[in-house]
């Protein structure tokens, strides 16, 4: 919260007068973030290495991928230690929101710590029990919204997109239609986390998305023009929302293919609940199925193959997530890549639009 230190000088410095301002602060705290990452990038991947942090491959995936074993993982730490300085530099920490939010981030990242550390200690796969780590994810998402609804009035409506002025109000059921709107989200991530910078151009998208989401509707006057719930405090998220695409850019850096470095599960459950949480604060539960469609079709993906081999004994796909199945299927990996980069961009597009289309 420096700025506002900063900004108690406006009196004799009238140029510290900018640390009032949203904007200001979200492209400040963008480059801080970026750049940030950008240097400290290659020593951390060295340290990793260093600690033999390798990826492993699933024995039964596509045969090119064995090729990666041994890529350095858990870079998802640089994308998260690369929003500390802006976060103490240029945001409200205090924010209820933001404090929420952050807290969400940080502790499904500690989860997918302890899933990505198993998995490198133990030399197999599997990592933390499934049913554990969903257990933990829910907690958090539970305690963290129960505390906003509780404390700071946070609102329990959901809206509905492309309608205006048409909103259910849940009370602290909410609590249970959030966790999940944040659980899903991080977990859908961490599904379409398996090409080289397959996941994280889509999480770039949608945070920018949410991120601009945020500080309309924290804005008095242009919520009102566009109908949409007003949300007290939720613009203090842009620039934290900055902080987090500017650091997914700077691991893309090190992550495009072929990738020097792979999130891990701490990267993909961090970013997955950061975009969950960002889309609870600004009411837009139901629009992240459009925002994050690429990651609803990843998990969609799984959900179907494992019922229906359970079912039928048959697979719908060639391989789950479908990314999978498109390799399989003789398509090349940037290609993929590239394509879902481009259809998260519509997506968000689409998103977007529903502020007028309503």
């Amino acid at each position: 919260m420096v700025y506002q230190w900063l900004y108690s000088f406006a009196d004799q410095y009238s140029v510290m007068n900018v640390f009032r301002y949203i904007t200001v602060r979200t492209f400040i705290s963008f480059f801080t973030g970026f750049f940030l990452c950008l240097i400290w990038g290659p020593r951390f991947i060295e340290k990793l290495k260093e600690k033999h942090f390798g990826q492993l491959i699933r024995e039964d995936g596509p045969q090119t991928h064995q090729k990666k074993a041994g890529t350095p993982t858990m870079g998802g730490w640089l994308i998260l230690l690369s929003t500390v300085v802006p976060l103490i530099l240029w945001i409200d920490i205090l924010n209820p929101f933001v404090m929420g939010t952050v807290i969400i981030t940080w502790s499904f990242g500690l989860v997918g710590y302890f899933d990505d550390y198993l998995k490198v200690s133990k030399k197999n796969t599997k990592g933390l029990p499934g049913k554990v780590r969903l257990a933990a994810e829910f907690l958090i998402s539970g305690l963290v919204i129960v505390y906003l609804i509780r404390y700071h009035n946070m609102s329990t409506d959901i809206t509905v997109p492309f309608v205006k002025q048409v909103a259910w109000d849940f009370g602290y059921y909410y609590a249970i239609i959030g966790s999940f709107v944040i659980v899903g989200t991080a977990n859908a991530v961490n599904l379409t986390d398996g090409l080289d910078g397959l996941a994280i151009v889509p999480v770039i998208v949608a945070a920018t998305t949410l991120g601009l989401f945020s500080y309309i509707v924290g804005h008095a006057s242009i919520a009102n023009y566009l109908q949409i719930q007003h949300v007290v405090g939720a613009g203090e998220l842009a620039p934290l929302a900055a902080a987090m695409v500017a650091g997914g850019l700077g691991f893309l850096w090190f992550n495009t293919y072929p990738a020097q470095v792979f999130m891990g599960d701490v990267g993909s459950l961090s970013l997955g609940g950061f975009l969950g949480a960002m889309a609870v604060v600004t009411k837009n539960e139901l629009l992240m199925v459009f925002l994050g469609g690429i990651f609803v079709v990843e998990a969609l993906s799984v959900i179907t193959q494992v019922i229906s081999f359970k079912l039928t004994g048959k697979r719908i796909f060639k391989m789950a997530p479908i990314h999978h199945h498109f390799e399989l299927g003789g398509m090349t990996e940037t290609k993929i890549i590239v394509r879902f980069w481009i259809i998260s961009i519509l997506l968000a597009a689409l998103s977007l639009a529903t502020l007028k289309l309503r």
